[in-house]
């Protein structure tokens, strides 16, 4: 059986994507993330005005109207949320790895390598360029899932690969790195063929990075280009969004005043 034959399929419905695999473990930087088992992971569109916070029980309430069921065991597992129309999630495959995604950038996070602040004389951090946020604005999710069996450390390293890579994206395709509110999930299959390592020069790592970047591209092309949205161009031109204006204390750690020599 190929990859292709095994990769991770989805389905959209009712504002939910879910993403379906059986016996899959996963690792989510979402909300009620962590590592879990389980066949299915879903990204949850949330209206507008919305204002919940009850997300487990809001979560179960959007699944069960959807027609997927939240108490199935072993089939629900993380639960991503975005303000962003699920009809514009889109996904990439690439060798053993698929990702899916879907881009909102009404809540941009800005990084300036050359900020304006600097910390106060007590050390405390100086105003920020800050716009009220609240939930359910733009976002950026990501889940990718590869048919390989990673190690432990490798499955958490996904989740650098699958970051980096969105944030290279996005800074290419909007200027900025991410928005205050983004999250990956990552899963792998147990029973699949072993990988040690997810690193960029590694099968499962390159193919993470090309997915993302493709599935984000067309993502952000689909949510921008082919509707009515506006891309704003800076944190000021945002609706919601953050700017890290500030400078840390830079500083070397001490190195030992004499090396202690073994006891004779």
């Amino acid at each position: 059986m190929t990859d292709t034959e095994q990769a991770y399929s989805a389905i959209r419905r009712d504002g939910v994507l879910q993403v379906s695999r059986p016996e899959t473990e996963w690792l989510s930087t979402g909300w009620n993330g962590g590592r879990c088992t389980a066949d299915c992971v879903y990204n949850v569109s949330v209206p507008e005005d919305w204002e919940r916070t009850d997300l487990g029980a809001y979560v179960d309430e959007r699944l069960e109207r959807a027609g997927f069921d939240p108490t199935a065991a072993d089939a629900t597992g993380p639960a991503l949320l975005t303000g962003v129309d699920i009809g514009d999630a889109c996904g990439a495959r690439c060798g053993p790895v698929t990702a899916y995604a879907t881009a909102g950038v009404s809540n941009p996070a800005a990084l300036p390598i050359e900020p304006e602040t600097s910390l106060d004389a007590d050390g405390t951090m100086g105003e920020a360029v800050e716009t009220d946020l609240e939930p359910g604005r733009g976002t950026v999710n990501v889940i990718v899932g590869t048919t390989r069996a990673l190690a432990p450390g490798a499955l958490a390293n996904l989740i650098a690969v699958a970051a980096e890579a969105k944030a290279t994206t996005l800074l290419a395709e909007t200027g900025f790195p991410g928005t205050t509110t983004d999250a990956v999930v990552v899963g792998h299959d147990p029973s699949g063929p072993p990988a040690e390592f997810s690193g960029s020069g590694t099968e499962v790592g390159a193919a993470t990075r090309a997915c993302v970047r493709d599935a984000l591209r067309e993502a952000l092309r689909v949510h921008y280009t082919d509707s009515d949205v506006t891309c704003p161009d800076s944190v000021s031109d945002a609706v919601y969004g953050v700017s890290t204006d500030t400078r840390a204390e830079v500083f070397h750690p001490p190195a030992a005043d004499e090396a202690i020599e073994p006891e004779s």
